[in-house]
């Protein structure tokens, strides 16, 4: 078997990385992708290795010859590489796949050494190795049957994004045989050519092929090891976050907040949403709608207040809508003069926001703390305002309705603040009516500011929605003014207008996440080494015991299963402590993280 490698593209969308080499040589942590790529074919038994050459063939080449492979490397340039696209590289090595049964990869790939390993070790002669499509792929789309038959190569006129749950990507990586090359693709290749020019893909072929009742091409579908196809810039950031060396890869994604679409197959515990809601229904009428949405302007800052108000039953003078309840929280916390009373370990954003800040570190060894324990603290303090997370995160502390009325009045009683933060209080069981969020309630303590992130508690943190209320106007005289006109987007607008009439659909939900909650508690707490404290909210806080660590556990979930979890040991408040925080997601995803836990553990 050999292996012939395309690499004459200019990368232009890699823009000036691409000007003064080979898109091939672009390092991927401060490896190039062509060396690495070489080096993974050289730990197999090849006969050669074929370079299609191009844009900067010589300093390739140069390159290349400076590797010391055992492999035998054989250079054929592409002359007229500005002009041609890879068909005519191949093209041009069309007499190299008459000679052995061969693997074709694209320089601009990397991934894992199983991915090359399962399509070398299949049996079957000719295979395109596929993977499931997902949004943010781009490419070459086929349809598979179930005898991993490849029965389409879809054009752009042929796909239909609603379909695509039956769609697979090629990973330009594909295995001839050699009488495959000479009975199939060399002959189309050289007839698509004459007739139809170089300046086409090499799937073109493919796809001519597959047309033919025997064309005997196998779709391998990728069971192991990750690969990214690296066009631009932002592919390279990913991929740089995906292939680095498992102590980094926790540190480089967890500081992405997010955007983990991208990364395929990884299972988010970390970040916190609402895994029975929306349902289907709604967000069936949110695609009916998602053209006009996409195509229009949102409402200005006072229209989407009216909404929320209507959709919450509060007055609308006394509620801001945010992109986001951060987009709420700064503007309020740094205009306070005096120090802002915060708990530790509690949301950071309040006390990074803060100018100065009196913190109330909890000293329980389950992290509970009480509305009594709070007023003992802070009752010989001066404070602006004081900050409850109810129930808090990441420890699911949850305080009764009562005594959080205790609270407001004893803020009142000092002219501070009660910021109440209810993010995580639909996902409590604890009371019939736990929120404060009434305008009778509001106008009775006057001041009591509430914040509400609907991302978390309604499960559509894309959309960045937060909500503020309060009964004080130079409250929310003091944050508008820092608010936009616009600040929320059409798609965010519209949940507001419609999700009211999916209360009940939302109660329900609630009521499932409940149960599903109490199961993976009961899950969790079956193994020996977790310490588990109870939470109120849609995570569950886990303490590691003998002598595991926090970090350890974070690193192993997401090199071996590709899982990310909240590693807490570094969190103000929780040091020394070694915890993780677990979101509570559906059952099937709950049942993959406890058994990888197990393992992991045992």
């Amino acid at each position: 078997m050999q292996a012939i490698i395309l690499a004459a593209g200019m990368g232009r969308r890699l823009k000036q990385l691409t000007e003064h080499q080979p898109k091939c040589m672009v390092p991927v942590n401060k490896i190039p992708l062509i060396e690495r790529m070489l080096r993974q074919l050289d730990q197999y038994d090849l006969e050669k290795i074929i370079l299609v050459t191009g844009h900067k063939g010589e300093l390739l080449r140069s390159f290349v010859e400076s590797l010391s492979l055992r492999t035998t490397v054989v250079f054929i340039d592409n002359p007229v590489y500005e002009t041609t696209n890879n068909i005519y590289s191949l093209y041009l090595a069309k007499d190299c796949l008459l000679e052995d049964d061969t693997l074709l990869l694209e320089s601009d790939l990397i991934f894992e050494q199983e991915v090359l390993t399962q399509i070398i070790k299949d049996p079957r002669p000719n295979l395109a190795l596929t993977a499931p499509f997902e949004s943010w792929m781009d490419g070459t789309v086929v349809l598979i049957d179930q005898q991993d038959n490849i029965m389409k190569f879809l054009t752009r006129k042929d796909f239909r994004f609603e379909d695509i749950h039956s769609y697979y990507k090629t990973v330009n990586i594909y295995k001839f045989s050699q009488n495959f090359s000479s009975t199939h693709y060399v002959p189309f290749l050289e007839a698509y050519s004459k007739a139809l020019g170089n300046n086409a893909y090499y799937e073109q072929v493919l796809k001519v092929i597959s047309l033919l009742d025997d064309h005997d091409l196998k779709a391998s579908r990728l069971e192991n090891g990750f690969w990214y196809e690296i066009d631009d810039e932002q592919d390279l950031d990913i991929a740089e976050s995906i292939f680095t060396d498992s102590q980094s890869r926790l540190l480089r994604l967890s500081e992405r907040y997010g955007g983990y679409w991208r990364y395929p197959g990884l299972l988010d515990f970390c970040y916190l949403v609402n895994p029975y809601f929306p349902n289907s229904r709604l967000m069936g009428e949110i695609k009916a709608s998602f053209e006009i949405l996409t195509t229009s302007y949102p409402s200005g800052l006072d229209i989407n207040n009216l909404l929320a108000a209507k959709s919450l039953g509060l007055d609308k003078n006394q509620v801001l809508t945010g992109n986001g309840a951060t987009e709420l929280i700064k503007p309020l916390l740094r205009s306070f003069e005096k120090p802002v009373g915060v708990l530790r370990p509690s949301f950071s954003e309040y006390e990074n926001c803060a100018a100065s800040v009196i913190p109330y570190t909890v000293s329980s060894r389950d992290f509970s703390y009480t509305a009594e324990d709070l007023m003992d603290f802070y009752s010989d303090k001066e404070l602006s305002a004081l900050v409850l997370v109810n129930p808090d995160n990441p420890s699911g502390n949850y305080i009764k309705k009562e005594d959080v009325q205790k609270l407001a009045q004893f803020c009142k009683d000092r002219n501070a603040l009660l910021i109440l933060d209810e993010s995580f209080l639909d996902f409590s069981d604890k009371e019939e009516e736990p929120s404060f969020m009434t305008p009778e309630i509001l106008n009775a303590n006057q001041n009591l500011v509430l914040i509400k992130s609907i991302s978390k508690s309604y499960g559509v943190p894309g959309l960045r929605l937060g909500i503020l209320t309060c009964a004080d106007p130079d409250i929310i005289a003091l944050v508008r003014k820092e608010l936009p006109i616009w600040n929320i987007n059409s798609l965010a607008e519209y949940f507001l207008q419609i999700f009211e009439k999916y209360q009940g659909d939302y109660r329900d939900a609630l009521k499932q996440f409940q149960e599903t909650r109490d199961e993976l508690f009961s899950l969790l707490g079956s193994i020996r080494q977790l310490t588990l404290y109870p939470s109120q909210a849609n995570f569950i806080l886990c303490e590691v015991r003998d002598g595991c660590s926090a970090h350890q556990i974070a690193e192993l979930l997401l090199n071996r299963y590709n899982i990310l979890v909240k590693d807490l040991s570094h969190k103000p408040g929780m040091e020394g402590r070694e915890c993780i925080r677990i979101a509570v997601r559906n059952k099937e995803d709950n049942k993959r993280l406890c058994d990888a836990l197990k393992h992991i553990l045992r």
